[in-house]
C-alpha cells in the first residue's frame, strides 16, 4: 500500500444503509479524489467465493479467507495501476462495503453503521425478509454484533455511527471526518440493548 491510499471498510447489520451510504460517499469523494467502491457481495459472487447456503437461516456462506485474499489482491492491483499511471499525487480512497468487510484485513478505518432496531425492522419488512431473518438481524443490531466483531479484529481504528436520526448528507459528512482524521466516533457509545427488553 502507498501512503496516498486510504482503505475504508463500511459495515453493519443488513438494512442499516451501507450500500446507499457507500455509493453516495464514493460519488462525493470522486469529485476531488481517486475514489473507488468495492462491494463484498459482488466480489464474493464474481469470484465464486460462496461455499453454500445456510438452509435454516437463509444466508449464503462466504469463504472469508479467500475473500480476504481476493480483496487484498484487488487493492494491491489498484495500487500497481496507480503507480504505473504516475497518479501518486492524487489521494486514492478505496471504499469496501458489506456486512462481512470488517472480517477482512488491510484497512485504515472501519466504520460500522448502526440503526435503531425499530427503524431497522421497518426497513427489513419493506424488503420482505422472513420474520425469522428479521428477528435475527434485529437481535444482531441490538447486541452490536458487527461492532464487536470489528473491534475484536481491528481495535481502535473502528468507528460506529448511529444513523437513526441523521440525513444521508450528515452520515457522509461524519464519515469524511473519520477518513481524514478530523473526528472519531469511538466504539461503545451506542446502546440499543433496550430493544431486547421490549
Amino acid at each position: 500500500m502507498n501512503k496516498n491510499k486510504k482503505v475504508i471498510f463500511i459495515t453493519g447489520t443488513p438494512g442499516v444503509g451501507k450500500t446507499t451510504v457507500a455509493t453516495c460517499l464514493n460519488k462525493e469523494l470522486s469529485k476531488k479524489y481517486n475514489s473507488k467502491l468495492y462491494k463484498i457481495n459482488e466480489i464474493s459472487i464474481e469470484n465464486d467465493l460462496i461455499l453454500g447456503k445456510d438452509s435454516e437461516r437463509g444466508y449464503e456462506i462466504v469463504d472469508i479467507d479467500k475473500l480476504n485474499e481476493k480483496l487484498f489482491e484487488i487493492i494491491k492491483k489498484d495500487n500497481i495501476e496507480n503507480t504505473l499511471s504516475n497518479n501518486l499525487e492524487i489521494l486514492e480512497i478505496v471504499i469496501v462495503e458489506g456486512h462481512l468487510s470488517h472480517l477482512c484485513d488491510n484497512c485504515d478505518k472501519v466504520i460500522v453503521l448502526r440503526l435503531d432496531p425499530k427503524s431497522l425492522e421497518k426497513r427489513l419488512k419493506k424488503r420482505d425478509y422472513l420474520e425469522s431473518k428479521i428477528q435475527e438481524n434485529l437481535e444482531a443490531e441490538s447486541l452490536a454484533v458487527c461492532t464487536v466483531e470489528a473491534f475484536q479484529k481491528h481495535g481502535d481504528i473502528v468507528n460506529e455511527i448511529d444513523t437513526t436520526s441523521m440525513s444521508i448528507d450528515e452520515v457522509i459528512g461524519n464519515i469524511k471526518k473519520i477518513i481524514f482524521d478530523e473526528k472519531d466516533f469511538p466504539v461503545g457509545k451506542i446502546d440499543f440493548m433496550d430493544w431486547l427488553m421490549i
